[in-house]
């Protein structure tokens, strides 16, 4: 596997930050599937590189790895602070294309995280079905209003969301609901949800899960004994990575 850091400009951002990727060095790029991996709210791009089998998973199955930086943002165009929801479901794309020429084809992308990044990745597929087959969260921070108060000594509420009030485009029960009620047009992205039965997140992990099965939608459930960590996550990784992949 070839293994970049790339530092760049983000016009989204106004600001440099960091992306890592990971290529194939012996198969075909145009054939090759994407996966966007985002890290959580006390890891970096770094965290998945880092702390799992992300990279032999990858070559295991010939797949492209796209780690962007996007420090406590919860992937979120900030009330007060920069646009980081911008620029990784639209910005990110473009950069990839153009400083390693690869061509994100919606047939064979995918975007995936943990818990914050679980949020993001989920949040992503919902508002963009068009750009992914499908989507993995692990850990999720699935309902992010009944959580918000508890980042509050990261943030102040309103940093992220204006008035600290999650408006129905940062919550995903109402992205899901949207494609029965007419709102968002396209197909369901195909989700793989999973969580530890330790994990504090488990509960609000389990209610999204119902919310979706509810709609029929195209969902994989994973559980099994596990907390908020590595261990769990790279197992979730290891099963969601065969599970879309093969």
């Amino acid at each position: 596997m070839a293994f970049f850091r790339c530092d760049l400009m983000s016009e989204s951002l106004g600001m440099t930050t960091s992306v890592l990727v990971t290529m194939p060095d012996t198969d075909d790029l145009d054939t090759a599937p994407i996966i966007y991996l985002l890290h959580g709210l006390t890891d970096n791009c770094t965290g998945w590189a880092r702390y799992t089998q992300a990279e032999h998973l990858a070559r295991t199955h010939s797949a492209i790895l796209i780690m962007p930086e996007v420090q406590r943002s919860f992937y979120t165009d900030m009330a007060c602070g920069p646009k980081y929801f911008t620029y990784v479901n639209q910005e990110l794309q473009a950069m990839v294309r153009r400083f390693f020429g690869i061509h994100p084809n919606p047939a064979r992308t995918y975007i995936m995280g943990l818990s914050m990044g679980g949020y993001g990745a989920l949040k992503c597929a919902l508002t963009a079905p068009q750009q992914y087959a499908g989507a993995a969260g692990f850990s999720s921070v699935a309902d992010i209003k009944a959580k918000l108060p508890t980042f509050s000594r990261w943030h102040e509420d309103q940093a992220l969301f204006s008035g600290g009030v999650v408006p129905p485009e940062g919550d995903l029960f109402a992205l899901a609901k949207r494609f029965t009620d007419g709102t968002q047009k396209g197909r369901m992205p195909e989700v793989f949800l999973a969580c530890g039965q330790q994990d504090g997140l488990f509960a609000d992990n389990l209610r999204l899960r119902d919310h979706l099965r509810g709609m029929d939608w195209p969902l994989t459930w994973y559980e099994a004994p596990g907390d908020h960590n590595w261990f769990f996550w790279n197992d979730a990784l290891t099963r969601a990575m065969e599970h879309f992949l093969g």
